[in-house]
């Protein structure tokens, strides 16, 4: 008898799925016995250049060893778009079961140099991208009582991060729309979860290798590949997962994070309310013991992954 895989019978849409984070998911989707739309525009990260084949590439791998995909190039960033995606997969695979909105490109500037252009463009793929997406899968999951939505968010939104302000802005604005959805349609037994995977590959290559403890911290550091945030999506998608919604984890090499979310944290309260001066002079003093420094996302995760 054959093992029962987790996605068997599972139809998915894995966007941005040409190559990175999404390529690996899609792939282990794939293997799982999900039927994949794998969905690329085929673009950089900066948003710049156009090509096919990405996608086509990686259904193709998915087919040679057996599984079931096919290749979707249009944009999430346009409503019409996303719903193109989702018809795609209603028609060729009769269902729709998952999404993974992976999707997304990188315009980094500092604020006060930041463009309108640079700006829009990263919101409309990210967060605008992510909502056309689970807006258009809504109702099919509806009418079947079912459905997952697994949407990548960032440190760089969760903590912060500099020259980042649209990329930061989606991200956490992920987390808001995820939450959202999570309400809304747990009465249809719709689940919305957020993963904030980590990817060093900037900081690893500026990392200066003059001894044989830095080589064997940046060898640790290159463990964090796409591959090891697959199993989390993978396993969200499933039926396993049937009473996890609303959640925000981290992954990062072999460490599984679970995200805290906004909550007060401390009060104050003066009978009759406060003026300005009294703010100043008693409220703020006794809040900035629970101050949030401004940390980056470095600051936080100070330890090297195991």
């Amino acid at each position: 008898m054959a093992e029962t895989r987790m996605l068997d019978g599972k139809v998915v849409i894995v966007t941005g799925a040409g190559g990175g984070i999404g390529r690996d998911i899609a792939l282990m989707a794939g293997a799982q016995g999900a039927k994949v739309v794998v969905n690329d525009i085929g673009a950089s990260l900066d948003g710049k250049g156009h090509d096919d084949g990405p996608a086509a590439r990686v259904v193709a791998e998915i087919r040679a060893v057996g599984g079931e995909a096919v290749a979707s190039i249009d944009s999430v960033a346009e409503p019409d778009g996303a719903q193109r995606i989702v018809a795609q997969a209603a028609d060729t695979f009769g269902r729709l079961d998952g999404v993974v909105n992976n999707a997304g490109i990188l315009r980094d500037a500092f604020f006060h140099k930041m463009s309108e252009d640079e700006w829009d463009k990263v919101l409309k793929v990210h967060l605008y991208g992510s909502f056309n997406i689970s807006r258009a899968a809504a109702p099919l999951f509806k009418e079947q009582q079912g459905g997952s939505l697994v949407h990548m968010t960032s440190t760089s939104g969760l903590i912060g991060n500099r020259a980042q302000a649209n990329y930061s802005a989606a991200k956490l604005g992920i987390v808001g729309l995820s939450k959202s959805i999570a309400l809304d349609m747990e009465r249809f037994g719709v689940r919305s979860n957020c993963i904030a995977p980590f990817a060093w590959s900037r900081m690893i290559s500026s990392i200066k290798v003059d001894s044989p403890e830095q080589e064997a911290r940046v060898a640790r550091l290159q463990q964090m590949t796409p591959a090891k945030v697959a199993p989390l999506a993978i396993y969200l998608l499933g039926d396993k997962a049937a009473g996890v919604s609303g959640q925000i984890f981290s992954v990062r090499n072999n460490e599984i994070f679970l995200f805290s979310q906004p909550r007060p944290v401390r009060s104050v309260q003066r009978d009759g309310g406060w003026t300005p001066e009294e703010i100043a002079d008693h409220a703020m003093p006794a809040l900035a013991a629970s101050f949030h420094r401004l940390d980056v996302s470095a600051d936080v995760f100070t330890w090297d992954p195991v």
